[in-house]
Protein backbone atom coordinates (compact mmCIF):
# COMPACT_ATOMS: atom_id res chain seq x y z
CA UNK A 1 0.00 0.00 0.00
CA UNK A 2 3.02 2.48 0.92
CA UNK A 3 4.42 1.40 -2.57
CA UNK A 4 1.11 2.51 -4.13
CA UNK A 5 0.53 5.51 -2.80
CA UNK A 6 4.29 6.35 -3.67
CA UNK A 7 3.62 5.80 -6.61
CA UNK A 8 0.70 7.91 -7.03
CA UNK A 9 2.54 11.29 -5.43
CA UNK A 10 5.31 10.39 -7.95
CA UNK A 11 3.02 10.41 -11.02
CA UNK A 12 1.03 13.33 -9.88
CA UNK A 13 4.12 15.15 -9.25
CA UNK A 14 5.70 14.56 -12.61
CA UNK A 15 2.67 15.26 -14.12
CA UNK A 16 2.47 19.06 -12.83
CA UNK A 17 6.10 19.57 -13.31
CA UNK A 18 5.32 18.90 -17.22
CA UNK A 19 2.26 21.25 -17.19
CA UNK A 20 3.33 25.24 -16.80
CA UNK A 21 0.62 27.01 -15.72
CA UNK A 22 0.77 31.04 -16.15
CA UNK A 23 -1.60 33.03 -15.25
CA UNK A 24 -3.43 36.44 -16.37
CA UNK A 25 -1.87 39.32 -14.36
CA UNK A 26 -4.99 41.15 -13.25
CA UNK A 27 -3.03 44.73 -12.91
CA UNK A 28 -1.07 44.90 -16.09
CA UNK A 29 -3.91 43.28 -17.98
CA UNK A 30 -7.16 44.72 -19.68
CA UNK A 31 -9.87 43.94 -22.15
CA UNK A 32 -11.82 46.89 -24.19
CA UNK A 33 -15.47 46.87 -25.93
CA UNK A 34 -16.96 49.30 -28.53
CA UNK A 35 -20.24 49.84 -30.57
CA UNK A 36 -21.15 51.97 -33.07
CA UNK A 37 -24.43 54.58 -32.03
CA UNK A 38 -26.04 55.67 -34.44
CA UNK A 39 -23.28 55.30 -36.90
CA UNK A 40 -21.92 58.27 -35.94
CA UNK A 41 -19.95 58.05 -32.72
CA UNK A 42 -18.66 55.00 -30.65
CA UNK A 43 -19.44 54.12 -27.17
CA UNK A 44 -16.46 52.20 -25.90
CA UNK A 45 -15.20 51.27 -22.45
CA UNK A 46 -12.67 49.02 -20.59
CA UNK A 47 -12.30 46.19 -18.26
CA UNK A 48 -10.28 46.94 -15.16
CA UNK A 49 -11.16 43.31 -13.78
CA UNK A 50 -10.06 40.79 -15.59
CA UNK A 51 -8.42 36.92 -14.83
CA UNK A 52 -7.63 33.62 -15.91
CA UNK A 53 -4.79 31.41 -16.63
CA UNK A 54 -3.36 29.79 -19.40
CA UNK A 55 -2.88 25.79 -18.85
CA UNK A 56 -0.13 24.16 -21.09
CA UNK A 57 0.19 20.67 -22.21
CA UNK A 58 3.56 20.27 -22.81
CA UNK A 59 3.19 17.15 -24.15
CA UNK A 60 0.95 17.92 -26.86
CA UNK A 61 2.43 21.31 -27.66
CA UNK A 62 -0.70 23.13 -26.61
CA UNK A 63 -1.97 25.96 -24.80
CA UNK A 64 -5.65 26.74 -23.42
CA UNK A 65 -6.45 30.13 -22.30
CA UNK A 66 -9.00 31.07 -19.91
CA UNK A 67 -10.02 34.80 -19.59
CA UNK A 68 -12.46 35.97 -16.79
CA UNK A 69 -13.68 39.70 -17.12
CA UNK A 70 -15.85 41.37 -14.05
CA UNK A 71 -19.00 43.14 -16.03
CA UNK A 72 -18.96 45.28 -12.97
CA UNK A 73 -15.45 46.81 -13.19
CA UNK A 74 -16.17 48.09 -16.42
CA UNK A 75 -15.13 52.02 -17.05
CA UNK A 76 -16.50 54.49 -19.17
CA UNK A 77 -16.39 57.82 -20.15
CA UNK A 78 -19.24 58.76 -18.41
CA UNK A 79 -21.50 57.08 -15.79
CA UNK A 80 -25.09 57.72 -17.72
CA UNK A 81 -23.56 54.90 -20.29
CA UNK A 82 -21.82 52.86 -17.50
CA UNK A 83 -25.03 52.74 -15.59
CA UNK A 84 -26.69 51.93 -18.88
CA UNK A 85 -24.34 49.41 -20.48
CA UNK A 86 -24.53 47.63 -16.97
CA UNK A 87 -28.17 47.56 -16.90
CA UNK A 88 -30.26 44.28 -18.05
CA UNK A 89 -30.44 45.53 -21.70
CA UNK A 90 -27.02 45.19 -22.39
CA UNK A 91 -24.48 43.06 -20.03
CA UNK A 92 -27.37 42.49 -17.23
CA UNK A 93 -24.84 42.60 -14.38
CA UNK A 94 -26.71 41.94 -11.61
CA UNK A 95 -27.47 38.71 -13.19
CA UNK A 96 -24.64 37.92 -15.14
CA UNK A 97 -21.36 39.33 -13.36
CA UNK A 98 -18.88 37.67 -15.65
CA UNK A 99 -17.78 37.27 -19.06
CA UNK A 100 -15.83 34.28 -20.21
CA UNK A 101 -13.95 33.36 -22.76
CA UNK A 102 -12.01 29.68 -22.82
CA UNK A 103 -9.86 28.85 -26.03
CA UNK A 104 -9.72 25.84 -27.65
CA UNK A 105 -6.10 24.28 -27.73
CA UNK A 106 -4.10 26.22 -29.74
CA UNK A 107 -0.43 25.01 -30.44
CA UNK A 108 2.17 26.55 -28.58
CA UNK A 109 3.68 27.73 -32.64
CA UNK A 110 0.22 30.02 -33.07
CA UNK A 111 0.83 32.25 -30.01
CA UNK A 112 4.74 33.11 -31.49
CA UNK A 113 3.28 33.94 -34.94
CA UNK A 114 -0.67 34.78 -34.53
CA UNK A 115 -3.64 33.35 -35.98
CA UNK A 116 -6.95 32.98 -35.40
CA UNK A 117 -8.60 31.19 -31.68
CA UNK A 118 -11.15 29.76 -31.33
CA UNK A 119 -13.07 28.72 -28.37
CA UNK A 120 -16.00 29.63 -26.31
CA UNK A 121 -17.44 33.18 -25.39
CA UNK A 122 -20.25 33.03 -22.39
CA UNK A 123 -21.68 35.93 -22.21
CA UNK A 124 -25.48 36.84 -20.41
CA UNK A 125 -25.67 32.91 -19.54
CA UNK A 126 -24.86 32.26 -23.51
CA UNK A 127 -22.08 30.24 -25.18
CA UNK A 128 -21.05 30.31 -28.28
CA UNK A 129 -18.26 29.19 -30.40
CA UNK A 130 -16.69 32.43 -30.95
CA UNK A 131 -13.19 33.23 -33.26
CA UNK A 132 -10.53 35.54 -32.44
CA UNK A 133 -7.61 37.04 -34.02
CA UNK A 134 -4.42 36.59 -31.97
CA UNK A 135 -1.81 38.97 -33.05
CA UNK A 136 1.54 37.40 -33.16
CA UNK A 137 4.25 38.14 -30.35
CA UNK A 138 8.23 37.60 -29.73
CA UNK A 139 7.96 35.19 -27.11
CA UNK A 140 9.42 31.29 -27.77
CA UNK A 141 6.79 28.78 -26.79
CA UNK A 142 8.91 27.59 -23.61
CA UNK A 143 9.00 31.25 -22.34
CA UNK A 144 5.41 33.02 -22.01
CA UNK A 145 5.67 34.65 -18.40
CA UNK A 146 5.83 38.52 -19.32
CA UNK A 147 4.30 37.63 -22.46
CA UNK A 148 1.43 40.17 -24.12
CA UNK A 149 -1.40 38.14 -25.94
CA UNK A 150 -3.49 40.57 -27.75
CA UNK A 151 -6.79 39.46 -29.15
CA UNK A 152 -9.07 41.11 -30.95
CA UNK A 153 -12.65 39.98 -32.36
CA UNK A 154 -16.58 41.00 -33.43
CA UNK A 155 -19.57 39.50 -31.94
CA UNK A 156 -23.07 40.18 -32.70
CA UNK A 157 -24.84 41.18 -29.46
CA UNK A 158 -27.87 39.87 -30.34
CA UNK A 159 -26.33 36.01 -30.58
CA UNK A 160 -26.43 37.00 -26.74
CA UNK A 161 -29.61 38.10 -26.02
CA UNK A 162 -28.77 42.15 -26.31
CA UNK A 163 -31.79 42.95 -28.15
CA UNK A 164 -32.52 46.35 -26.77
CA UNK A 165 -31.81 49.81 -28.34
CA UNK A 166 -31.55 47.96 -32.70
CA UNK A 167 -32.14 51.56 -34.00
CA UNK A 168 -29.77 53.57 -32.71
CA UNK A 169 -27.47 50.56 -31.73
CA UNK A 170 -25.01 48.63 -34.10
CA UNK A 171 -25.35 44.55 -33.58
CA UNK A 172 -21.55 44.20 -34.39
CA UNK A 173 -19.72 44.70 -31.25
CA UNK A 174 -15.84 45.10 -31.30
CA UNK A 175 -13.88 42.92 -28.22
CA UNK A 176 -10.14 43.12 -27.19
CA UNK A 177 -7.98 41.76 -24.40
CA UNK A 178 -4.22 42.68 -23.73
CA UNK A 179 -3.22 39.77 -21.90
CA UNK A 180 -0.18 39.53 -19.54
CA UNK A 181 1.04 36.25 -18.37
CA UNK A 182 2.63 35.46 -15.02
CA UNK A 183 3.95 32.83 -13.47
CA UNK A 184 1.27 32.03 -10.21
Amino acid sequence: MRHLLWAIALLLSAASASAADLRIDPTRSRAEFAVRLLWVSTVSGSFEGIRGDLSIDREARTAVVRAVLDTESIRMESARLRRWVLAPEFFDSVHYPQILFTSDPLPLELISRGGEIKGKLTMRGVTRDETFHLQATRCPADALAGCVLQLQGTIDRTDFEMRGRRGALSDRVNLGMAIVLDHP
